[in-house]
């Protein structure tokens, strides 16, 4: 594996350039020569091998290291099997009456024969249990339950919409290419009929065409036709019924009453039927783990927790041996346009709006509009039943940020407790509350380390190095010439941290490409010398920006935790506009490093961080210091007379083990970190040091600005009041700050949710019940003013001017 991550395709002969990588987990260090735009893809995918080991080495098929691409809109002669000059002009119709569509006739029998239902049904009559009994109401209303949830897929209905769909993005102006790795998709076709298990696939969710069009890819593979849990809030009665009849599943309303309510018994019943036929079947699921595009809340959805709930339900009720989990992520350089309207949560999709958004982009596509790119990545699959049994060796204690971090933000204590943090924004609906206490956490923690591998899987797109490019160096303008280099270094720097870019070409065409693209966000302007100067839009043009720029803080995250970590430790010793120079002699200690870093990951929200389940905080600290002297900012400094670091040869092996399992940081092993009390750091003095740490420290500023200008308005705001009453009043501070400051990256609904939640959950705000709804009203600890300015500075110590 190490081979195929660090070898090149080509090597550089003009500068022979070379970087030191080094790999805290194996010891050792590796060589690899700096990659260039287009030569170096690295190898993205892999399933934890903490909590999958077995998956990790044996469900690893041999095309899974195939790193080209599959074009799955390209549909030719020699995909059908008839030839010919009429052929090449209907072949999209002749691959569709090729494609496999099982019959679903007798599914819906099967399920009311099932035991659980059978048990419900026989229960609720009124004369006694017994065959015979059922009265036709209670069927009437088991009937109803079951066509909201599904329908059978029609496959002439399927098939003609396949063939309309294929060639359908090429022309419609959608996307360019819909590129799929030609070695996930591969690796899905092998596991399908050679291990006879189910798979769920569990997606990021970025447009709502993804449910349209992950199956179309899927099924333009060969893997049949993929189920599609969707979300019935998000679409209007017409559509649910056409996407019922193309595969869709739509969770019952009464699915989410109470425990104790016969109705919703009856619905959870049902809908625990509907996943265990869809599982012995065979037939691929598709989950989505995040929520619907412009849902203002938590990152995690609910109904896909509860979706992946009753696959883990079914699962240990034995009903299938195992089931294949693939985590798959989903890319676009830019959504495709839609009303705004559809990306409001209140307001539901319909056959009509999104006739109306085919019109326009057809529109724009007659116009000369460039075309948007999306990339789908399918993750290596693991199994549950190996998942299950690992994970839950992996819990530990933790404790509420209120309890972590309040006493230090009030300056009451300085340690920072041992244990991990307990945050969970997403709310548990009634099918994952009528699970076992210990299933529920098994089902969100899982998601989370799911969501997580998508996003370590999702390709970095052009607008996003762009965007983040002009947001966090170039905010007054930079020229086209010098952009060009800063875009070229950018993505070498992405490849290097093993993420995948979404693009290839030459790099002036990319550059130029991606600028028409963001054309509505920036300003071009021709100067005398012939050269462009690119100025982004002030207002909403950051705004959207910043946006864009989010989905390239995966890559950078671990250093920008770090670098913001030692902002915050030199903070109170070098004043901030201080020469790079006076700032690089402080010595930085390993423990003042690791409490620094382990401050801001408990401020941090875990919708941001998406750490996984089985890695613990100080583990997160260790990869972080790693990131930080392997990138060259950080540089070790032994002290007089001390022994050096890379001295291991007088260690007494007898001593102590030198070896620890990975995340067992318990109370006998908390002497192995007083050895780090005597090593220490500087600031590296190389010249490109400075820039790349603002660059860095930068990546978190909207979030923490945006908690800075929450904790200042605490004494503004007009409290008690609702969630989102509040939520409304501190967006329209930050609107009301952005125009007197300029800081319009902050100007986001999500990013007050965020502000307002963590303050919950740090004690500055309490809710509590009323009959219009809970309420929300500051906390007495946090009254008065000198507290609130506490929990300002403490949050703005960590923010890079």
């Amino acid at each position: 594996m190490l081979e195929s991550r660090l070898q090149t395709q080509q090597r550089s002969s003009r500068n022979g350039r070379e970087t030191s990588l080094s790999s805290s987990g194996f010891g050792m260090k590796l060589e690899a020569v700096t990659p260039f735009l287009g030569k170096y893809r690295p190898f993205v995918g892999r399933c934890c091998q903490t909590c999958t080991p077995k998956s990790w080495e044996s469900l690893f098929h041999r095309s899974i290291m195939d790193l080209g691409f599959c074009s799955v809109i390209l549909v030719k002669e020699e995909n059908t099997r008839f030839r010919g000059w009429l052929v090449r002009r209907l072949c999209y119709f002749l691959w569709s009456l090729e494609q496999h569509i099982p019959s679903f006739q007798d599914t819906s029998q099967k399920i009311v024969e099932s035991t659980g239902v059978q048990k419900i049904l026989l229960g609720k009559t009124p004369g006694g249990a017994g065959e015979g009994q059922v009265s036709d109401l209670v069927k009437k209303e088991v009937q109803r339950i079951l066509g909201h949830i599904q329908a059978s897929p029609r496959p002439f209905l399927l098939r003609n919409f396949a063939a309309a769909l294929t060639p359908f993005p090429s022309c419609a102006g959608f996307w360019l290419p819909v590129a799929s790795g030609s070695g996930q998709i591969g690796t899905s076709l092998w596991l399908s009929p050679e291990q006879g298990l189910p798979l769920v696939l569990l997606s990021t969710h970025k447009s709502l065409l993804d449910g349209l069009l992950l199956p179309f890819v899927l099924l333009s593979q060969g893997l049949g036709v993929l189920r599609v849990a969707w979300d019935p809030h998000a679409c209007s009665p017409a559509l649910r019924a056409l996407l019922r009849k193309l595969g869709g599943l739509f969770m019952p309303p009464e699915a989410n009453l109470s425990l104790d309510s016969s109705e919703g018994v009856l619905a959870r019943t049902v809908t625990y039927a509907v996943m265990e036929q869809l599982l012995i079947s065979g037939q691929p699921l598709l989950i989505f783990l995040e929520e619907s595009p412009g849902v203002q809340g938590p990152r995690l959805s609910a109904l896909g927790q509860a979706w992946l709930g009753l696959v883990v339900q079914a699962v240990q009720g034995g009903i299938v041996p195992d089931a294949m989990l693939v985590p798959v992520a989903i890319t676009y350089d830019l959504v495709p346009d839609a009303p705004h309207e559809i990306y409001h949560a209140s307001v539901p999709l319909g056959l009509w709006t999104g006739a109306l958004a085919v019109l326009r982009s057809l529109r724009s596509c007659w116009g000369c509009s460039p075309r948007v790119c999306v990339r789908v990545h399918l993750a290596q699959p693991f199994s549950l039943q190996e998942y299950t049994i690992n994970a839950r060796s992996c819990w530990g204690s933790r404790q509420t940020l209120e309890q972590l971090l309040q006493p230090i933000v009030l300056g009451q204590c300085t340690a920072v407790p041992d244990t991990e943090k307990e945050q969970e924004w997403t709310p548990v609906t009634g099918p994952l509350l009528a699970l076992r206490e210990e299933d529920q956490l098994l089902v969100r923690r899982l998601s989370r380390h799911i969501l997580n591998a998508s996003v370590a899987s999702s390709a970095v797109m052009s607008t996003a190095i762009m965007a983040t490019l002009l947001l966090f160096k170039h905010q007054k303008g930079v020229f086209l010439s010098r952009l060009l280099g800063e875009f070229s270094w950018l993505t070498e720097e992405t490849l290097l941290r093993g993420f995948d870019v979404g693009f290839s070409g030459q790099l002036r065409c990319l550059v130029q490409h991606t600028l028409i693209l963001l054309r509505a966000h920036v300003a071009l302007l021709r100067v005398h010398q012939g050269d462009l100067l690119v100025v982004p839009r002030p207002g909403p043009g950051i705004t959207h920006l910043a946006r864009l720029s989010a989905e390239l803080l995966p890559a950078f995250l671990s250093e920008a935790v770090g670098a913001c970590a030692v902002r915050a430790l030199l903070a109170g010793r070098v004043p901030p506009e201080g020469p790079w120079e006076l700032q690089g002699v402080e010595l930085l200690s390993q423990n003042e490093l690791y409490r620094q870093i382990l401050l801001l990951l408990h401020l941090l929200p875990q919708d941001l961080l998406l750490l996984q389940p089985c890695q613990s905080s100080y583990c997160y600290c260790q990869e972080v210091l790693d990131r930080l002297i392997q990138c060259g900012l950080l540089v070790a400094e032994e002290t007089p007379g001390s022994r050096p670091a890379c001295d291991t040869g007088r260690q007494r092996l007898s001593a102590k083990l030198l070896w620890k399992p990975s995340g067992d940081f318990t109370d006998s092993d908390s002497d192995d970190f007083e050895e780090a009390e005597g090593r220490y750091f500087r600031l590296s003095q190389q010249s490109r040091c400075p820039d790349f740490f603002l660059f860095l420290c930068r990546l978190l500023s909207p979030l923490l600005k945006a908690f800075a200008q929450a904790a200042s308005f605490l004494h503004q705001g007009q409290l008690p009041d609702t969630e989102s009453g509040y939520t409304e009043q501190l967006f329209q501070f930050l609107q009301a700050t952005a125009q007197e400051e300029g800081i319009f990256e902050c100007v986001d609904p999500n990013l007050a949710i965020s502000a307002i939640w963590t303050f919950r959950d740090l004690g500055v705000l309490q809710q509590t019940p009323s009959p219009a709804g809970p309420r929300l009203h500051l906390s007495p600890t946090f009254a008065s003013r000198d507290n609130q300015d506490k929990l300002e500075q403490f949050i703005r110590q960590f923010i890079c001017s």
